[in-house]
């Protein structure tokens, strides 16, 4: 039966608090999750949380099943306030579910490119909220995942994960360094896809292979030069207004479904 717990200075609220930060994340080896719906997205993906957190008095149908199987799992559930759940999460309006998840980073090593015709490459991506969407766009194409290239925001952060909604679970997540990453690409199959201004290439206008990695850039910067000679193509979208570029997870979205309408036949490339 799950336990209570009322108090703030409780050390599992202390401790659990602490993985809003990111040394204490690697520390630890555990992240947060909230929200019934990311963590049904996790339970379906077969994912259940080490610690499960939810708030007194709530019953649902939904959560009555995370508890059964967090339980079953050799999990422990905990029912607290909403004041307490507040602490942990860090929202002002709390979900009436959180859990604590170890942490799944993995190497290059564990991808198997064939499984899936595209996947995503980020170059030092900055803000969680890109990273989330990004996720998201790579789980509503079917990409096999996201890799993770040089010194990024952490997928694993609080506002990573609420934003992903749930695709942080269904997505492979890697992290390498930029020689890692080239590597292992040139030592297989796998087209390398550079988004940049420095090309007069449209991007409807050449034919995707597959596997096809889309490589993005910083927000500010983009990509730098020698990571864009290292592509097989760079490709652009039109701009018919007065900005320049599109937001990095936008134009991430707008290639990973340009080579998804390929792959069902419905591409306008050129061969």
């Amino acid at each position: 039966m799950p336990r209570e717990i009322t108090a703030f200075s409780n050390p599992l609220v202390k401790q659990v608090r602490g993985l809003r930060d990111k040394k204490n994340r690697r520390r630890e080896g555990h992240f947060l999750a909230e929200g019934l719906r990311i963590l049904t997205e996790a339970r379906e993906e077969g994912f259940l949380p080490k610690v499960l957190f939810y708030a007194i008095g709530q019953q649902h149908p939904l959560l009555d099943t995370l508890v059964t199987e967090t339980e079953a799992a050799g999990g422990e559930v905990i029912a607290t306030t909403p004041d307490i759940l507040h602490k942990m999460s860090g929202k002002d309006n709390p979900q009436i579910v959180l859990g604590v998840y170890p942490a799944f980073p993995a190497g290059l090593d564990s991808i198997d490119r064939t499984s899936a015709d595209i996947w995503i490459v980020a170059q030092s991506l900055r803000d969680p909220g890109n990273l989330g969407t990004i996720l998201r766009t790579g789980d509503a194409v079917g990409a096999g995942g996201l890799i993770l290239i040089d010194d990024c925001v952490d997928p694993f952060s609080v506002e990573a994960v609420r934003a992903s909604m749930g695709a942080l679970f269904t997505q492979r997540i890697v992290q390498a360094s930029w020689e890692e990453f080239v590597g292992w690409l040139r030592s297989g199959p796998g087209q390398l896809v550079g988004m940049s201004l420095q090309t007069d290439i449209d991007y409807q206008a050449p034919r995707y292979e597959a596997p096809t990695f889309l490589l993005v850039g910083n927000e500010a910067q983009g990509l730098p030069e020698a990571y864009e000679a290292e592509c097989d193509i760079l490709v652009k979208m039109p701009m018919r207004g007065k900005a320049d570029s599109l937001n990095a997870a936008v134009a991430t979205a707008v290639m990973a479904y340009e080579v998804l309408n390929q792959r069902r036949g419905g591409g306008t490339a050129k061969s």
